[in-house]
């Protein structure tokens, strides 16, 4: 059998595992990272990344065998062929809504830092005071300043694209050049800076797709295919990033097809001293060992590991003494907003595909503006002009049909929301022993819903949206909203939050387990509010920052 000890093991290869296990293995580390799903290989895995629509066999669309395998991803766009390799088969791993939550996963190396939508946002102290000054749930652990060094050295080394933009409640990073704005877009910023005296702008958004060639990656090439793979690295991934800077030590050993079950716990030095696997191809159980283990396998994964583990000694697993493991599940909720029609720009086109849109950053309960909610929401959205596959109302059929379908269409633009969710303690997951999955082991029960707060936030979500988009000059604006449930906005974040007391906390303010120290929890789970913007780049900071932090403890003989 080959080696079986290390200096650490990683669980879980996504953006925070990979992260974990570049820092750790630069730092000196021998280090193992545990994969439960395939190992997907940087270009050589991406298969259908160079494809056209007609390549595919029902031109990327669905079938009925897959709706039938799929019958959660089928909610929502994710399922379709171009990419289906990439999302778990729900009927392999099932789960138990108590209510409905749309849990859209990827097990394979790299997990969803191949599908992600790559928006990066530095948090403010507007969201690290949040939970303190609002009186909801417990404080954040940390402020900005601790974390402000550690989103620089992320930002640099994933490659960020940006405008400094210079705002208070959306702090300015180290960016590579910023993907432009349309024609459109840019028109309606200006408008909207005007009108409201620059108290809401529109920016272009800040993206983990480089501009400039970086650490071996080639810029990107507007093909907006970023959810096959990219085959220039032009996008943050595991594959693109992270493993090849953890390889390039040799220092990492990668174990894919590997399901942990459970850490191993020592009850005398009541620290953990490895990770119990479970073989995906075998079905055999392996042990490793490890003085230091980062656990990273996604928020609610993350917590069932940790729920598997020691319960001779606490009934609902490791970190769970708090009576928070599993709580204050949140997401951001979505699927609401405003569009309308761009006139006086027929003349006028853009050049490529940008995987990027704008970004509208919140506004309300900031600078004196006080609403019956409490938090706030940003905007996505982009300007563009309809393709050949729209309607054209006059014309079904013929040669005039054609043409006119070889123009592009009208402008439109349009603006969704992305809101805070509060940290509710009964929003939660529990295990679930009368379910089992493919290898017989105990799923998890998901119990969470969006309430009134975020109710109406959705309201002005979509109201604001009109109002900007009016006042921008933009015609025949109508609102939507589309039907949110938690789970679709694929943030997935608490669990097992960061605190500054054992008693009310799983996490310390260095991501370790009060009950474990020498176990880091970085990914979602460590979050203790949600804020509305995207949440990975936070991720990574909060992952650089436990790893240096865990090596330096390591040096020092406390772990």
């Amino acid at each position: 059998m080959a080696n079986n000890t290390y200096d650490a093991i990683v669980v879980g290869s996504g953006i925070s595992g990979g992260w974990a296990a570049k820092e750790l293995t630069e730092k000196g580390l021998k280090v193992l990272l545990l994969e439960r799903g395939e190992n997907i290989e940087h270009i050589k895995g991406y298969v259908n990344a160079n494809k056209n629509p007609w390549e595919f066999p029902h031109r990327g669309g669905r079938t009925q065998q897959m709706i039938k395998d799929y019958p959660v991803l089928k909610r929502d766009y994710p399922l379709n062929e171009t990419n289906l390799n990439y999302w778990v088969k729900d009927t392999e791993s099932p789960y138990t809504e108590v209510k409905r939550f749309d849990w859209y996963r990827g097990y394979h190396v790299g997990g969803r830092s191949l599908m992600w939508g790559r928006q990066s946002y530095r948090w403010s102290d507007f969201d690290f005071e949040a939970n303190a000054k609002d009186g909801i749930a417990i404080d954040w652990p940390i402020r900005y300043k601790d974390i402000a060094p550690w989103y620089d050295y992320a930002e640099k080394f994933a490659g960020i694209s940006g405008n400094r933009d210079g705002l208070a409640q959306l702090p300015d990073g180290q960016f590579m050049p910023a993907m432009e704005m349309n024609c459109v877009e840019k028109d309606v910023s200006a408008r909207i800076k005007e009108h409201y005296k620059g108290l809401r702008q529109m920016i272009i958004g800040r993206t983990a797709n480089i501009t400039v060639a970086h650490n071996d990656r080639t810029n990107c090439q507007y093909r907006n295919k970023c959810w096959l793979g990219c085959p220039f690295g032009a996008y943050f991934s595991t594959q693109s990033a992270t493993l090849p800077a953890a390889m390039k030590t040799g220092n990492l050993t990668l174990r894919p097809f590997s399901i942990v079950k459970e850490l191993i716990y020592d009850k005398d030095t009541k620290k953990a001293k490895g990770v119990r696997i479970l073989d995906a191809e075998t079905n055999k159980t392996y042990d490793y060992f490890s003085k230091i283990v980062f656990v990273n396998a996604s928020t609610l994964n993350s917590a069932w590991v940790l729920m598997n583990t020691a319960t001779d000694i606490w009934p609902d697993g490791l970190g769970s003494s708090s009576g928070e493991l599993g709580h204050n599940l949140m997401d951001h909720h979505f699927r609401c907003g405003a569009s309308g029609k761009a006139e006086g720009y027929d003349d006028k086109y853009y050049y490529g595909k940008r995987p990027n849109g704008i970004y509208v950053p919140r506004f309300r309960n900031l600078f004196g503006d006080k609403r019956d909610y409490i938090r706030g929401f940003g905007y996505q959205g982009s300007a563009s002009r309809d393709g050949w596959a729209r309607e054209v109302a006059e014309m079904n059929i013929g040669g005039e049909y054609k043409d006119a379908l070889a123009e592009p269409g009208d402008w439109n633009i349009g603006l969704g929301g992305f809101g805070e969710m509060l940290p509710y303690h009964e929003n939660k997951i529990t295990l679930d022993k009368t379910k089992k999955d493919k290898w017989g082991l105990p799923v998890l029960a998901i119990d969470a819903e969006i309430k009134d707060n975020e109710r109406k936030m959705r309201k002005d979500m979509m109201a604001d949206a009109q109002e900007m988009l009016e006042a921008a000059g933009i015609k025949n604006v109508h609102t939507h909203d589309n039907d949110y449930y938690p789970g679709m906005g694929i943030h997935e974040m608490g669990t097992a939050r960061m605190g500054k007391d054992p008693k009310t906390s799983v996490l310390n303010e260095h991501n370790q387990v009060w009950d474990a120290k020498n176990v880091f929890v970085t990914d979602g789970s460590c979050m203790v509010s949600a804020a509305c913007v995207n949440p990975s780049l936070t991720y990574m900071a909060l992952t650089a920052r436990a790893a240096d932090f865990a090596v330096s403890e390591l040096k020092k003989g406390n772990l």
